[in-house]
């Protein structure tokens, strides 16, 4: 009987406090992650260059760089797992950090099991949620007309022109792709993460992806509001 021994995912923590960052490090490695720590963005970026983690812990007050602006170089080149660490109570950072392509957030304090809960939910959505072809160069979504090529997030219209959808566009396209004529909910939507009665960042996504499909929101007939239930993508997806 051969048995098989699972590699513990390497979390990277961008973290300048610290305490903090000892903290985070010792509750994740206590529950079987590796954690690499970070002190300011300049040395979380020449990490990267080595390796990408499995999931970056991120804090949005670092001493070198504004937070927003790491997150975004750090979505623009590459797809991990990213939680976003902060001590602001405003909601628009935390909205931001959505948008911006962050899986979740956590407020400082908080609680060890927290941390770990919202970790687990954010690995158990990677790689990746989208079933697709195992040839890269194979990995095209045509629908409606449209296509998308997620390895670039490009979206060509039936005319033929193409543009570049951001992270988070890209991402919530790519769940709809993969799981057409289905009624997804907000927390489907999110990879599974809570959704509070605030937290509008999905519903702002679908409007985004809609003004690029030219579509009405009040009769829109590719992306569908099924009202209490989520969003439906009306269309047959085919993967080449």
């Amino acid at each position: 009987m051969s048995t098989t021994t699972r590699t513990p995912e390497l979390i990277y923590v961008v973290e300048d406090e610290a305490a903090i960052a000892r903290l985070i490090a010792d509750t994740l490695e206590k529950f079987g992650y590796r954690a690499e720590l970070f002190r300011t963005a300049e040395a979380f970026f020449h990490g990267l260059r080595h390796r990408v983690p499995d999931l970056v812990v991120l804090d949005l007050g670092l001493p070198d760089m504004d937070g927003m602006a790491v997150l975004q170089q750090l979505r623009g080149k590459h797809t991990c797992g990213l939680l976003v660490v902060t001590g602001r109570s405003d909601t628009y950072d935390r909205v931001m950090g959505l948008e911006m392509g962050a899986d979740d957030y956590v407020v400082k304090p908080f609680e060890p099991r927290e941390l770990i809960a919202r970790v687990r939910s954010i690995l158990r959505r990677y790689p990746g949620q989208v079933v697709m072809p195992a040839d890269p160069a194979q990995r095209v979504a045509e629908f409606a007309g449209w296509r998308f090529e997620p390895g670039s997030n490009t979206l060509i219209n039936p005319a033929g022109q193409q543009e570049t959808l951001s992270t988070a566009e890209a991402q919530l396209l790519s769940v709809l792709l993969a799981h057409p004529n289905h009624i997804l909910t907000r927390e489907q939507l999110l990879g599974g993460r809570d959704v509070s009665a605030l937290d509008r960042s999905i519903d702002l996504r679908i409007s985004r992806l809609r003004r690029r499909f030219e579509e009405n929101p009040q009769h829109a007939k590719l992306i569908k509001t099924v009202y209490g239930a989520g969003y439906l993508l009306a269309s047959t997806v085919t993967w080449s």
